[in-house]
């Protein structure tokens, strides 16, 4: 069984493009509306691990430097997991870039991104490679993995690796969809050990194109996102892909004030801390809230 990237549009943008409206002093408009920089005098993301199971990465993106550790290709076995998509690069800009004087600054600037390369260049992966990936990332001591992709249908294999990485300790944030659904989103965010992230756009509203409704555990930026792309360039991109990095650096903030709490106390901390989102209906929706989640955090297991 194969699974794909979900359907990211996407527009090419020349590195000189990245002084757009969407970017302000190297901090994309989805950082700074999350909070983030207001965190960074206490926490930046040091020491937390995050693996990215996506097309691998640029290993000499300027605005990645420092960020990356070797991690893998499940794709080819002897090769380096070098991004030949740029789905991949973009993720983990958002998550960990750290150089806004040549780009921009992620979320969580001084957290280390793991590239897992399961996704070929068509953005394209086998479940199975995903499944092995999961588990790579438990052995090797990965804090968070991110999971921006999605499919249709269950796969056993997927969740007894999700299931396998939330019982060692290792929190799976996993995108929902951009299917414009109400009732339904993809797996493996569907799965319930992961934490299931929609889309909202600089209005503080549920992006059209982000799959909704009960199954998600919390909503972040995924619409007109600027990060890392191939060749020293950058990329303007819409998808629930792109609110998963952002909650992934977030919990990279998290974890380098309390690195012991477990995946359900994480959960925990998004649901008390989310911000209510204009004109949602459904009473469990709210948008991450990077300074709200570390208040939470200190007032449940502080």
């Amino acid at each position: 069984m194969r699974t794909d990237m979900q359907d990211e549009s996407k527009i090419q943008l020349q590195t000189s493009a990245i002084n757009s409206k969407l970017v302000h002093n190297g901090i994309p408009w989805g950082v700074e509306k999350i909070n983030a920089p207001q965190a960074w005098q206490y926490t930046t993301g040091r020491n937390v691990k995050i693996g990215v199971i996506d097309t691998g990465i640029d290993f000499h993106h300027p605005a990645l430097n420092g960020s990356i550790l070797p991690g893998i290709n499940f794709v080819e076995r002897n090769r380096p997991p070098i991004d030949d998509n740029g789905h991949g690069t973009h993720i983990s800009g958002t998550i960990a870039a750290s150089n806004p004087n040549h780009g921009m600054i992620g979320v969580a600037p001084h957290a280390m991104i793991v590239p897992v390369k399961a996704f070929d260049q068509q953005g394209s992966a086998y479940v199975s490679d995903i499944a092995h990936a999961i588990d790579w990332c438990v052995r090797n001591k990965v804090n968070v993995i991110n999971m921006s992709f999605g499919m249709r249908t269950k796969s056993k294999s997927m969740l007894s690796a999700v299931n396998r990485a939330y019982q060692k300790g290792v929190i799976v944030i996993a995108s929902s969809g951009n299917d414009s659904k109400r009732k339904a989103i993809d797996y493996p965010a569907r799965y319930t050990n992961t934490v299931a992230v929609g889309a909202t756009n600089s209005f503080r509203k549920i992006a059209p194109f982000s799959n909704r409704g009960i199954y998600i555990d919390i909503y972040a930026p995924g619409d007109r996102i600027v990060s890392a792309w191939l060749n020293n360039s950058y990329n303007e991109m819409n998808g629930t892909s792109m609110a998963t990095s952002h909650v992934s650096g977030a919990i990279a903030l998290l974890l380098e004030l309390y690195p012991s709490l477990r995946p359900s106390e994480i959960k925990a901390v998004l649901r008390r801390s989310m911000q209510p989102l204009k004109y949602a209906k459904a009473r469990k929706a709210g948008e991450l809230d990077v300074m709200k989640m570390l208040y939470a955090a200190k007032e449940l297991y502080g």
